[in-house]
């Protein structure tokens, strides 16, 4: 068996530049890509962007710019809901009933929901079996009405406005719902606004994440640059047109660089953040049967050719950490259109690159 040599830093920066050129020159209508590598045994932290920030001024990409990460945003909150399980604040097998506020607890229950047989753990895995906001009606919505302000509580009573329950714990289905109760739960634990917990659970102080925040909910971090902008062509949305409230409140809100992404992944799966080795265990473990879900516990968790804790958003965000290599992978493409086209394939070639 011939082994291939280990490419030191300076040979695979060359190789990952190029292979990111090689992609954008064959999808320009991607508008921008940023990458960022985080591979702390191969002594790697590289950051990359190519293309533009804004199709209206072409302003160069930088690699700095923070995004809208979207869904991204989940394994956040779970890992903050998993720190309060550390702390012994919450359980996990714990029912969602005596954990929200009173008013949202009626609100649930009169829509025809038992929240003693709903667990943090339904929440956190997309088990509820609570009925999503988020459907083509409510796109259309956005659509018509992009500077709409939404409150939290009128996305949970538009949930609880269309559907019937359904048994939890039997079926995965994905709903920022979940993640909006989530963040309830830390609310009402903390007594803090659940941005501000999140921030301290996860220690961004201490680990020196100082640009990545929930968008509008706290102020722009100094010596940060400005968002890029991000596209949805289905729909003709340019994010800086979208009031950001549509996706703000635990399934989405968070806005950050793709270096910051990368760190946030690596310091969770090497312990800085959730110190228990079994509750972080059990993030990355499946639920269901790995044919009926690969969610988790906010993340999921895929075999791509290599092991992979995996999380996306829907502007077009891509984050994989793989263990085999220890290394975390960040792809941020701009036209949203896209992604399922670009970001899969760096972040697999990527980590192939990575892994001895």
């Amino acid at each position: 068996m011939v082994c291939m040599p280990i490419l030191g830093f300076a040979q695979l920066e060359i190789v990952f530049k190029n292979k990111v050129d090689s992609v954008f020159d064959k999808n320009k209508d991607a508008i921008g890509i940023i990458v960022h590598v985080e591979a702390p045994k191969r002594g790697i932290s590289w950051s990359y962007a190519i293309g533009v920030s804004n199709i209206k001024t072409n302003e160069p990409l930088q690699d700095q710019q923070p995004v809208l990460v979207a869904s991204n945003t989940k394994p956040y909150v779970a890992a903050a809901i998993l720190r309060m399980v550390e702390k012994q604040m919450i359980r996990i097998d714990q029912p969602i009933r005596t954990l929200l506020s009173e008013k949202t607890r009626e609100l649930f229950e009169n829509g025809g929901y038992d929240l003693n047989k709903i667990t943090v753990k339904n929440l956190l895995s997309q088990t509820s079996g609570i009925v999503d906001y988020v459907n083509e009606a409510y796109f259309d919505f956005v659509n018509r009405n992009p500077t709409y302000k939404w409150k939290r509580e009128e996305q949970m009573e538009r949930s609880v406005g269309l559907g019937s329950p359904e048994p939890a714990g039997e079926k995965f289905s994905y709903g920022d719902i979940n993640y909006l109760l989530l963040t309830e739960i830390i609310e009402q634990k903390t007594h803090q606004p659940f941005y501000k917990a999140i921030r301290n659970l996860l220690k961004f102080n201490a680990l020196n994440l100082t640009k990545t925040w929930f968008v509008d909910l706290e102020n722009f971090p100094k010596n940060t640059l400005s968002l890029a902008h991000q596209y949805a062509r289905k729909y003709g949305w340019d994010s800086f047109d979208i009031d950001p409230s549509w996706d703000l409140y635990g399934g989405g809100g968070i806005a950050a660089t793709a270096k910051e992404c990368a760190l946030f992944f690596q310091y969770l799966f090497d312990g800085k953040i959730i110190k228990d080795k079994r509750i972080l265990e059990a993030m990355h473990t499946h639920v269901l049967p790995p044919e009926q879900s690969r969610y988790c516990l906010g993340l999921y968790h895929f075999d791509m050719g290599f092991n992979a804790y995996y999380h996306g958003g829907w502007w077009g965000t891509d984050v994989i950490y793989s263990p085999q290599s220890d290394a975390t992978i960040t792809v941020f493409t701009l036209q949203k259109d896209f992604q399922h086209i670009i970001n899969p394939f760096i972040g697999k070639e990527f980590q192939k690159l990575l892994i001895d």
